[in-house]
């Protein structure tokens, strides 16, 4: 079965690779991220996949948490499996 996504109005099936708990890298990071939050990043590149966010729609990014406490999301293309 799937994972599902809560978007408000209804549960949406993911298909995306990224399993929650999986570590991942990050590979780029697009403008939107804040300057400190990726000086953090820049330290640590790597996380662990703590859910998932409705991005456009009909797009589905990825929730990571880092070392520090801290988390922010990413579009799937932003990261890659440790």
């Amino acid at each position: 079965m799937p994972d599902t996504l809560w978007d408000g109005l209804s549960i949406l099936p993911i298909d995306i690779e990224m399993e929650i708990g999986q570590k991942v890298k990050v590979c780029r990071i697009r403008d939107r991220v804040p300057a400190d939050v990726v000086s953090k990043i820049k330290q640590n590149p790597v996380g662990t996949v703590s859910g998932y966010k409705m991005v456009d729609g009909s797009g589905v990014g990825v929730v990571v948490k880092f070392s520090g406490n801290f988390s922010t999301w990413f579009f799937e293309d932003e990261v890659q499996a440790v």
